[in-house]
Formats: C-alpha cells, sequence, structure tokens
C-alpha cells in the first residue's frame, strides 16, 4: 500500500492509500467514480484510456492509464476528460468534435479529445506554420485508435478549432 495525493481536474485527491499495482484507470474509475477515461486495449496501444499530465515547466503530455499504476502520478497534477467543461458549458474543443460528429461510440473519444488539447496548448505557446498544420495534427493523433474509423472527423474537428483561431496557433 502506498499514500498517494493527486491533482486532477484542479481538484486534490487524497491522501489515500492505495494499493501499488492499482492502475491509474482503476483509481479513477473505481476510487473516484471518474468514468470518462476508458478501459480499451490493457496494453497502452489503443490510447482511449490517455490522459493530460501537467508538467512543472507549464507544459504537458498525455499518459495512457490502462497500464500505469496510480502510484506513479503521486503529487503531480492531471486532467482527464471530465475537466473540460467549464461551468457547464463545452469547450471549443468538445464543441468541434460534437459538430464534426468525431465520435461514434464514443469509447476512444476522451483519448482523442485529451491529445489534441495538449496540441492547441503547444500551439498556444509555440504557433507553426499554415503549411505544417495538416502533419502536425496527423502525428499528434497518431497512435490513437478508432475501432469505428473516426480519424477524419477527429483531424476536422482539431484542424478547424486551430483555423478559427488562427491568429493563436499559427505564424
Amino acid at each position: 500500500m502506498t499514500t498517494v495525493a493527486i491533482t486532477i481536474n484542479g481538484q486534490k485527491h487524497g491522501p489515500s492509500e492505495i494499493r501499488d499495482d492499482l492502475t491509474m484507470n482503476d483509481y479513477l474509475r473505481e476510487n473516484l467514480g471518474m468514468t470518462g477515461t476508458k478501459f480499451g486495449c490493457g496494453a497502452a496501444q489503443c490510447l482511449s484510456c490517455a490522459i493530460i499530465v501537467d508538467d512543472p515547466d507549464g507544459t504537458s503530455h498525455t499518459s495512457p492509464t490502462c497500464i500505469v499504476p496510480a502510484v506513479h502520478f503521486n503529487g503531480q497534477s492531471i486532467r482527464t476528460v471530465e475537466g473540460h467543461a467549464k461551468d457547464g458549458q463545452l469547450s471549443v474543443l468538445q464543441k468541434a468534435f460534437i459538430a464534426h460528429f468525431a465520435f461514434q461510440c464514443g469509447y476512444c473519444t476522451a483519448g482523442f479529445l485529451n491529445e489534441a488539447q495538449v496540441l492547441l496548448e503547444r500551439l498556444a505557446k509555440t504557433p507553426l506554420p499554415r503549411a505544417n498544420l495538416e502533419t502536425t495534427i496527423t502525428e499528434a493523433l497518431d497512435g490513437h485508435l478508432c475501432r469505428c474509423t473516426g480519424y477524419v472527423k477527429y483531424h476536422e474537428a482539431v484542424r478547424d478549432v486551430i483555423l478559427a483561431d488562427a491568429a493563436r496557433y499559427l505564424v
């Protein structure tokens, strides 16, 4: 057993004692009732379970949760799909996913949404040339699997968010 304290979507959780082998996915779903993070392949290959990890230097990255123990996140700040909406209002990215019907069954959507959010945050700090946009989106979303083949719609939704605020994301 290990004592952990994790900040999730801006709210502190813990300290609480958990099993050392408890995955972050199970901790979120079973201990905290946060069911937006899905369990897909169980081998960190589909990334349906990806969450956002906020690094101390102000950057962020995604991490799978299906094979990573919750104790790995002790003392860290993370974001789950539940953290995107603010004050009951969907984020611009969530609205774009809906407008593009960038989901079918929705199982992989949380992972795609979190990865796209990390991309938007990175581009807000370091905008890229318009000519590199398509490749950058493709590379960012690479590795996320959608069994319903929604890849094009996810890509289009992310592109539209970036183009709608091109002064922020592009040079």
